[in-house]
């Protein structure tokens, strides 16, 4: 069962993800804020990560940096935003983000998606 870490602040999009990963038979780990899924990425491996970019204390592109650069963990990364701006995504790809998806997003996409960069990894 492949494992999949949400870092997300807004707790509705966090459960709707949750339970369509989960419906879709993937183990979820649920992080409501960026410190919280830096440790967790550590103590469980995630297969992938889902993170929003717009977070408190730790942003999105933190997570990407912590995980792509200093750790240089083979970790695809989906990066999540309701911030279309495009130096925000472009900096978000220059750190190795794998994806990017703007909000609000269709589940089946989120869905497309994951299954691309999990059969890559």
């Amino acid at each position: 069962m492949k494992k999949i870490l949400i870092a997300e602040d807004d707790e509705m999009m966090l459960k709707t993800m949750e339970f369509r990963l989960v419906k879709e038979g993937y183990h979820v780990i649920l992080c409501p804020n960026g410190q919280v899924a830096l440790d967790k990425i550590v103590s469980e491996s995630p297969d992938l990560i889902i993170s929003d970019i717009m977070m408190p204390l730790i942003s999105g592109l933190d997570i990407v940096n912590k995980v792509k650069i200093e750790l240089k963990l083979n970790i695809p990364i989906i990066i999540l935003s309701a911030v279309g701006l495009e130096k925000t995504v472009l900096q978000a790809f220059k750190l190795g983000a794998d994806d990017f998806i703007t909000k609000p997003f269709s589940p089946n996409e989120l869905l497309v998606r994951i299954k691309r960069l999990l059969l890559k990894k």
